[in-house]
């Protein structure tokens, strides 16, 4: 029984080399890397677009039902009374996309306007090459720069808006990119404060090494996450703020606030240019909700170490926490209200920074006191020492952005 989990569990892998054996008796030697790259490259083409389209129908019907509303229930096969409950319609909304016209300012950079969805898309899929998905699962290993290079890649999405914004020739467009980049590069800063507190326990860049760090079973059963600690739980909070606003997801979605500035940057875009837009949000959703499970929550490892969880494929665990993110994320998209422009800023630079250099200061009393100090009187500073900063800075920001008020037109 244990053979066939562990054989279950690197399936994909054992695929591959079945795959490469064959190859290398047939094709030339130098295009032995080129097939190996294309067998790593393939899944995440086709497992994550597949997410994204069943993410669109599942957010759109689990929207509905917090809006006490149905949601789509009627797109299924063509010809036929068989409806799927609605899951047929992200197919409807490609072909749609597909066909539909595709308009370009008469004014626009063409060929900026363009390669504007293309720029932001490829960064995006380079970032899933150095996730580990499951345990001898990572498409590229860098052993001492994994991290570094997710964040070098991901924060070239700035030039991709601008590109977008400056090329079509709108105001509301160029305003729109304008208020998307300072968004993105004001919450770029906490997210990587919030992972440094990890790179400093684990000592290591590579996100391979971070996962086997939280290997070690405390208890007799339970792997060492480092959500398990008060710096840890902090900075996974802290990291999934950070990372909403960076993906555009409520209440930070104010790129594509229609009411204030239309659509954003992407104002001037239809078709199928659209859907790349779309489709590369969606994907930036979820290479940051990978990341935050390898930082966080043990990557592939169950979180106890006894069976029958550890019989479970390492891939599957970490598809499971990342949809547990995803729908963590719908369910905030359909209760919190959108901040203000002025509330958005204010809350990176006078909450969040703050809070993520106390994380690292709490992290690093944490790692020097060791074993020098009992358990609970750790875990009793470090929470006390994030929490009274936590109110301090919670009643200084509300303080400075006031409160909310609603006037009605008489």
């Amino acid at each position: 029984m244990a053979e066939f989990f562990k054989a279950l569990d690197q399936f994909p892998v054992t695929l591959k080399h079945w795959l490469m054996g064959h190859a290398s008796g047939v094709l030339p030697e130098w295009a032995l890397p080129l097939v190996s790259a294309a067998l790593s490259i393939t899944p995440i083409l086709a497992v994550f677009p597949l997410m994204f389209a069943l993410t669109t129908v599942i957010e759109r019907k689990g929207l509905g039902r917090i809006q006490n509303r149905i949601g789509p229930n009627r797109v299924g096969i063509p010809l036929t009374d068989i409806r799927l409950w609605g899951f047929g319609q992200f197919i409807a909304d490609g072909i749609k996309s597909l066909i539909k016209e595709d308009v370009v300012p008469r004014a626009a950079d063409k060929v900026v306007h363009f390669l504007a969805p293309i720029a932001l898309l490829i960064p995006v899929l380079l970032t899933y090459s150095v996730l580990p998905f499951g345990r001898n699962m990572v498409p590229l290993d860098l052993p001492q720069t994994g991290l570094l290079f997710f964040f070098a890649v991901g924060a070239s999405t700035e030039l991709s808006v601008f590109m977008a914004g400056w090329s079509s020739r709108n105001k509301y467009s160029l305003l729109g990119a304008m208020r998307a980049i300072a968004q993105m590069v004001s919450y770029e800063i906490p997210l990587i404060l919030s992972s440094l507190t990890v790179v400093m326990m684990a000592g290591t860049l590579s996100l391979t090494g971070i996962v086997e760090s939280q290997a070690d079973v405390r208890f007799g059963f339970l792997h060492s996450w480092h959500l398990f600690t008060p710096w840890g739980f902090v900075g996974f909070l802290l990291f999934l703020t950070a990372a909403a606003a960076e993906a555009n997801r409520t209440p930070f979605d104010l790129p594509e606030a229609e009411s204030e500035i239309i659509a954003g940057y992407f104002t001037e875009y239809s078709g199928f240019k659209f859907a790349i837009f779309f489709l590369a949000e969606y994907l930036g959703l979820f290479a940051m909700c990978g990341l935050g499970i390898t930082l966080f929550l043990g990557g592939w490892l169950s979180p106890v170490n006894i069976a029958p969880f550890t019989w479970i494929p390492s891939w599957c665990w970490f598809l499971g926490k990342l949809s547990a993110l995803i729908v963590l994320f719908i369910w905030l998209r359909g209760t919190l209200p959108r901040l203000r422009t002025d509330q958005l800023m204010g809350f990176a630079w006078k909450f969040l920074l703050p809070m993520t250099l106390i994380n690292l200061v709490v992290a690093a009393l944490w790692h020097m006191s060791g074993g020098a100090v009992h358990v609970v009187i750790r875990w009793g500073v470090g929470f006390a020492m994030l929490a009274i900063p936590y109110w301090l800075l919670g009643r200084g920001f509300e303080a400075s952005v006031g409160k909310r008020i609603y006037r009605y037109a008489n």
